[in-house]
């Protein structure tokens, strides 16, 4: 199969978008003639994105329907499955900490150069940039989204300079008459890779109610989510050619090749994640008057996860070996810890927004969100406790960050001089952004259950981010129109603190100023041919995290440090974009190119792993896409995408070997392809298909074996989904994600063949 991906890229070569369409994207060019006349998008009985669509520049969307009818969606990042140039790296269901956003320029170690939202409230985990700071996808469930629109790259005076990658925007469901739902779920893997054969499966309800009655509507939706994940981490050894008798003889050690190329025996597995995941959300408005609406929202989330080992060592009389020194075909090695862990987090949210729309001379909005990590502990056994003693359990460590989060407090301005009609509509506000980390790592007698005892290590620290920004959407000729706007920023750093053991150090405040310019352009050549062209401006702030938190990378080893130092990361991108309206659709052919200086990358040496500037990468490509609606024949809908990237590190002070090398986790080719069929009224079926080219993990591109643990192969995989609609109340779904059984790599392994059932109720 690992040739696929070749005929995949011939049949969608020249073709690409998000969603398949049955019905009314905010960016479709269905009815040409009257998007083209249309200021603002306003979608009927649907409530409207935050998102400025109005800027001349790439945005996608998907409805909460063709969600429903078209993806095997277990949480709110699989809406994006199927966008142009986006990827989720979602490890298993369920995966709450690595399930990190990928843009066209920016890869899966990049977190903090995107942005996601829902209703309002900032669901990007900006305390960090990687893996561990994924977006609180779970604040979120796929039964509740109404819409979800994409806006690519930072051309919007809005955001932050976060949005260099893009901006996601979901809108959740609040009824107008009363309602309730019920769905459940259920999802089976059988997984086999290296001396792993099991079945994980796992399951989900989730039970909505609301109503509305005149000025006043409310919404309760609660999940809940029990799901088993495939084994994540491989323990190994690197091979040895030396001749010993030492150790204990084991067999059952499987010889592979590690991401570097490198001869190594693996021994075990470790992170087989069970997670229960219980989530909440209430929902509150009332229409003040017929023109002003304030709405609040409480988000709860909670999970319980319990990470496991095994070893694939026996000894002579087949007894599991976890530790100590081993004999492996008349060599010695010293085994890597194989330990559990546990995880007991409990996280809130809420956001009030009051906001104005007469679409008549001034429109206002105020919006406030705070995120608090109400509890957060992950507890491990001591690296010399082995297993499966540690189970009942002994010393260990404790990392506890309650107390950390974030707050948001926007207020936005609407200025229509000339109305709604008009030729201006300026935007303007102001906003701050403060984020906050508090980490304790302490040592405990009893990891499982045990209190907190002496404390090994703290960090902590606060940013912030305080923002004025205008932009004038300016139709000053009847078939162009542009937007220019602009952004300045005042960061700043302070009461950064580092202990590890006796050792504390405390670090000077540190703040900075910049600016950053946007302008968009549109031209209605014809009445088929539209072509835009937009540039902007974006900085990329330090984190709390890179500033200030270090301590050991549980994967090398090795020293992690904090830089107090980092410069900020900027980027200039360009994006010149071509649309073609088809009778049934649209294609777009987009060419993008985004030069970074002092992008914010972890750099390893000898002495240990640290975040550091990388001096320039350059990244250009080119992004098709097409959307067509009843091809063929009545009812089939497709849509596609193709993207090339060619992303480069030019500059690297101190680094030479990383110098003409692709960026991390940036692949040059990535496609997607999805299908609807309406059979008649009851049936309807889906057909994916999604594909990525090789990547590297390493900035010296060292990784040449993406398929092992720590690499990132390419991979090319489908899924399917088939829908009944009983009668006007149930209707039952069945789908298999990865159905070709791919074994593909992102640092950890992937899901395999995945089968999804679902059965739903509305009233």
């Amino acid at each position: 199969m690992r040739h696929a991906p070749h005929l995949f890229l011939l049949v969608c070569a020249g073709v690409g978008s998000a969603v398949a369409a049955d019905e009314p994207r905010v960016d479709t060019h269905a009815d040409a003639n009257q998007a083209r006349t249309l200021e603002r998008v306003v979608v009927t009985g649907s409530r409207p994105s935050t998102l400025p669509l109005e800027i001349p520049t790439t945005t996608e969307g998907i409805t909460g329907a063709q969600i429903e009818r078209s993806i095997n969606a277990t949480d709110a990042s699989d809406a994006l499955k199927y966008f142009p140039s986006l990827v989720v790296r979602k490890r298993s269901i369920g995966d709450h900490d690595h399930a990190v956003l990928a843009s066209r320029a920016s890869g899966t170690g990049n977190s903090a150069r995107s942005l996601v939202f829902a209703d309002g409230i900032l669901l990007s985990n900006l305390l960090g940039n990687g893996a561990e700071f994924t977006p609180r996808w779970g604040l979120v469930s796929p039964d509740e989204i109404e819409r979800v629109d994409v806006l690519y790259g930072p051309f919007s005076a809005a955001y932050s300079g976060n949005s260099a990658g893009a901006i996601v925007d979901y809108v959740t469901r609040m009824p107008t008459r009363f309602e309730a739902h019920i769905k459940v779920q259920a999802h089976t893997q059988k997984y086999r890779l290296y001396k792993t054969d099991e079945r994980f499966s796992g399951h989900q309800e989730s039970a909505s109610i609301g109503s509305r009655a005149g000025a006043f509507s409310w919404w309760i939706h609660l999940n809940r989510q029990d799901s088993d994940g495939q084994p994540l981490v491989i323990a190994r050894v690197n091979r040895s050619a030396t001749p010993s008798a030492a150790g204990t003889p084991v067999s059952g050690a499987v010889a592979d090749r590690s991401h570097l190329g490198v001869p190594v025996y693996n021994v075990g597995t470790s992170t087989q994640t069970d997670s229960v995941q219980d989530s909440g959300k209430l929902k509150l408005a009332y229409d003040l008057t017929s023109t002003l609406r304030a709405s609040y929202t409480l988000g709860f989330w909670r999970n319980d996860a319990k990470r496991s080992a095994d070893s694939f060592l026996r000894d002579g009389a087949g007894n599991p070996v976890y530790g100590g020194q081993v004999n492996i075909g008349g060599s010695v090695y010293t085994l890597p810890a194989l330990t559990p862990s546990r995880a007991e987090l409990q996280h809130l949210a809420h956001g009030l927004t009051i906001k104005s729309r007469t679409l008549g001379v001034w429109d206002w909005e105020a919006a406030a969100s705070v995120y608090d990590y109400r509890q957060d502990r992950v507890s491990t056994p001591n690296a010399n406790v082995l297993l499966p003693g540690a189970l009942a359990g002994g010393a260990g460590r404790v990392v506890d960050l309650s107390g950390t989060g974030w707050n948001t407090l926007a207020l936005k301005g609407i200025w229509r001089p000339e109305g709604v009609d008009g030729r201006h509509i300026v935007e303007f506000g102001v906003q701050r952004d403060a984020f906050k980390l508090r980490r304790r790592e302490s040592n405990t007698g009893d990891w499982v259950g045990g209190k907190a005892g002496s404390l090994a290590a703290a960090f902590s620290g606060e940013t912030s981010l305080t923002s004025l920004w205008v932009q004038d959407a300016w139709r000053f000729a009847p078939q162009w129109r542009t937007v220019l706007g602009g952004r300045y920023e005042e960061w700043r750093a302070h009461d950064g603190r580092r202990r590890i053991g006796a050792a504390a150090t405390t670090y000077a405040s540190r703040d900075a100023s910049t600016f950053s310019p946007k302008a968009a352009i549109l031209f209605d050549a014809s009445e088929d041919w539209t072509l835009k062209a937009s540039i902007g401006r974006a900085v990329r702030n330090p984190t709390v995290n890179e500033l200030f938190q270090g301590g050991i990378n549980t994967t090398t080893q090795l020293p992690t440090l904090n830089n107090p130092n980092l410069r900020p990361e900027k980027s200039v991108t360009t994006e010149l974009t071509a649309e073609r309206a088809l009778p049934h659709g649209l294609l777009r052919a987009t060419v993008f190119l985004e030069r970074s200086h002092d992008a914010l990358y972890s750099q390893t040496t000898v002495g240990g792993t640290q975040v550091s500037n990388v001096g320039r990468i350059d990244t250009k490509g080119v992004e098709m896409a097409l959307q067509l609606d009843r091809l063929f024949v009545p009812g089939l809908d497709l849509s596609s995408s193709v993207t090339y990237a060619d992303s480069e590190i030019r500059k690297n002070k101190g680094y030479p070997d990383t110098i003409g090398k692709r960026q991390p986790r940036v692949p040059a080719w990535r496609a997607t392809l999805l299908a609807n069929y309406r059979f008649d009224d009851h049936w309807s079926g889906a057909y994916g298909a999604r594909f990525s080219g090789k990547q590297y993990g390493q900035l010296n591109n060292s990784d040449i074996n993406g398929y092992s643990y720590q690499g990132f192969s390419r991979y090319f995989v489908t899924d399917v989904r088939v829908k009944y609609r009983i009668d006007r109340q149930w209707q039952a779904s069945l789908g298999i994600d990865n159905l070709n059984n791919y074994k593909y790599w992102a640092f950890h392994p992937y899901p395999q063949r995945t089968v999804h059932a679902e059965l739903r109720f509305d009233y």
